[in-house]
Formats: structure tokens, sequence, C-alpha cells
């Protein structure tokens, strides 16, 4: 009997279970049903903005004199002065005397070509009185019948003493300007580059003695690539007349932060065979503030500096950050019932920054910053206030009512 138990037992205790399993199934109560919840996605936005009146063009440049002069002496000798501020970064006016060459020999030079030039008026004077005197002679002999000769009238000799004279003169000019040349300025109020000159140093014609360059203007030399020349108005190339953009220049000078304004004054006229670059040059006005212009930080000559030029019309196109703009030109919008609205749009023009759009957002739609994986037109989004990327495009908030709808969703 208990052999018999030992076999029958275990199936019989698994029968059971599994009958008692199917009838708890079977019995089971349905569960409560439950509406479904529609989550919402968090997402920043902007607010789509109007570009401003003109499109901005940046470029990047280092600033040049526009006039640097190499100095060197037309006449030679040992330098006998020097200029307090001829020294490198020294201000000097139009006309200032910077180097000064000994003058003694050419002072003699001048006293020498004076003496000559008295000695041929003095020749063409006795000339001048015998050729006069052989005439009256002449007359006095053959009265006014015949016409006496050149050689009797003594008019080679006259000649020849009237072109002593003019030698004379000419040496004398000559020997003025050499001394002259002993004092040397430039044309032009500017600033001292580099000195390579000293006191007692003899000095030949053609020895560099320093570098200057004029403070009245500097000009900066800008790449620009082909694609940003539609948006731009610069001058021709030969013309006077014509388009003058303005520039606003931006860079860093002995840790402070500098701007200044100039103008597009011509192009250059060819394209950069290697980068296919036109070249455009800007022009700034007294870039060191020492000829009348305020300048709360000068404009020194080498500075590396970024352009911000101003280009043709923007009007009634949309500008916002280069970074919502999405792959195959389309935006995400939020529309008024917080849904994702996925929008194609017309590139006016893009930029590593900025984007400008054409008939594709109103001003004050909601433009989404935040990335979207799946961008699913339709989604329920949930706006959240955010900074805008740029301090020029404002923040449109969110409804309060929609946030307060959302919320309620979101609950079970």
């Amino acid at each position: 009997m208990k052999k018999k138990l030992r076999y029958v037992l275990p199936p019989a205790l698994v029968a059971a279970s599994i009958i008692v399993v199917v009838f708890l199934a079977s019995n089971r109560p349905d569960p409560p049903e439950r509406d479904p919840v529609e989550t919402a996605m968090m997402v920043d936005t902007i607010a789509a903005e109007t570009a401003g009146e003109h499109f901005t063009v940046e470029a990047q440049g280092t600033v040049q004199p526009r006039t640097q002069t190499t100095l060197v002496p037309e006449v030679s000798g040992k330098v006998n002065r020097i200029a307090e501020n001829f020294v490198a970064g020294g201000f000097f006016r139009a006309g200032e005397v910077l180097v000064e060459i000994d003058p003694s020999d050419y002072q003699t030079a001048v006293k020498q070509a004076q003496a000559d030039l008295a000695a041929a008026r003095a020749r063409l004077a006795d000339e001048q009185s015998r050729s006069d005197q052989a005439r009256r002679d002449w007359q006095r002999l053959h009265g006014d019948d015949r016409e006496p000769s050149e050689l009797v009238l003594r008019i080679p000799q006259l000649e020849q003493a009237k072109a002593s004279v003019l030698a004379a003169e000419a040496a004398l000019d000559g020997a003025r300007r050499d001394l002259e040349r002993t004092r040397i300025s430039l044309p032009y109020d500017g600033m001292v580059r580099s000195r390579s000159v000293d006191i007692g140093q003899y000095v030949g014609v053609g020895t560099t003695l320093g570098v200057a360059f004029a403070v009245d203007e500097a000009e900066v030399r800008l790449s620009l690539p082909d694609r940003d020349l539609a948006f731009l108005d610069l001058p021709q190339p030969g013309r006077e007349a014509g388009p003058r953009p303005t520039v606003r220049f931006f860079g860093d000078v002995s840790g402070q932060r500098g701007s200044w304004t100039g103008e597009i004054v011509r192009t250059e006229g060819v394209i950069e065979e290697s980068t296919r670059l036109t070249y455009a040059v800007a022009r700034i006005q007294d870039p060191y503030g020492l000829l009348g212009e305020e300048r709360q930080v000068a404009l020194p000559m080498g500075t590396y500096v970024r352009a911000d030029i101003q280009g043709r019309s923007a009007a009634g196109l949309i500008e916002l950050p280069r970074e919502t703009l999405r792959e195959g030109d389309r935006l995400f919008i939020a529309d008024a019932d917080n849904r994702l609205d996925v929008r194609h749009v017309d590139v006016v023009r893009s930029t590593a920054e900025r984007v400008y759009l054409a008939d594709s957002v109103e001003p004050g739609e909601r433009v989404i910053t935040t990335a979207i994986a799946a961008p699913i037109p339709g989604t329920r989004l949930n706006v959240r206030e955010s900074p805008s990327v740029e301090p020029e495009l404002r923040i449109l908030p969110a409804d309060e009512s929609d946030i307060a709808a959302t919320t309620e969703a979101e609950q079970p």
C-alpha cells in the first residue's frame, strides 16, 4: 500500500495544483480600465524676429598704415642731430626735423655756388657791354645802311656768358637743395616704427635711417569669399564714385576690448587664384586718436581685428540662430496648441552663426532650439522658457493655461 502511494501521490498533487491554478485564473476579476495618458516633450524655444535693416558680413584682417615711409638720406655725411621723438613709437608732426646730417660741407658748397653765379653774372655784364659798344662803333662807321654780323656784335660770346649764368644758377639751386636735404623730415603727422641710425654715424645716399608711418588713416585688407559678395554693395575697381559700406571693427588691445568704425573705400579688383577670395580695403580715420578723434582704446598698427560689414537690405526677412535650422532646411515650431510643427523653410542666407529666412516664419512664432531625435508632427510639447541664444532675440513665454493643461494631462 505504501509503495502504491509513493507512485500515485505526486502526480495527483501536480494535477490538483494545475486544476486550482486554472480555476483561479478563469475566475480572476478584470483590471479597472484607465484612459491613456499623452506625455509632453519638454522643449526650449525662442521667438522668431525680423532681421535688421541690413545684412552683416563678417571678415577679418590686420591693421596696416595707409602711408609708410622708409627714411633714406639723399646726401651723405655724419649724423649731427637726432630728434628726441625719433625712436620706435615716437610721435612727430609734419615738417619736424627727425635727423640732421652735418651741413658744413653743403653750406660751403652753397657759398661757392653763389660766388660762381656772381662771377658768371659779371662776365655776362661785361660781354653785354662789349656787344653794345660794338654796335655803336659799327653804326658810327657804317651808319644804318648795313646790319653788322653776329661776330662783330660778339653774339656767341654773349650767349656763352648767358649760359654760364644759367649753369651757375642751377648749381646754386642744387647746392641749396643738398643743404636742405641734410635736414630730414616727413610731410605728415606720423609715428616712428623703427630707427637704425644714431648720432655720429656716417651715412651715405640710400642708407636706411628708419621707418615711419602716417597716423591720419589706417587700412585693413579684408578677405571676402564669393558667397558673401552677393550681400554687399562694394566700390567698383577704378571708379571714384560708388557705395562705401560702413564697417565696425572689434579687437583686443592690451587686454582691453575695443571697437572702431570705418568704411570700405576700394576693392583690389582681382580674385586670389589660390584661395578664390576677393579683397576689400577698409579705412579708419585717426586710429591712435592723436589728431582729435575720440578714442577710448587706440588702434595700433598690426592689430588683428574682426570686421562686421554693413551689407544690402535685409528688410522683410526673419533672422534666427544657425543651430535652429535642421537638416533639410527645416525648422521645429511650437504652434499655438503646443504641438510640434515641422516646417520646411526658404533659406536666403546662412552663416556659421545666423540664418535668414524668407516667407517661411512669422515674427513671434516660437522656434524650438532643443534637439529632437525623432520629430513627429503633432507631438505634444511642454514649452519651457529658456534664455535666447543671441541677446537680440527675445524669449516668447508659453501661455500659462497651456502649461496647466499639460500638467493635468501628465497626471495619471
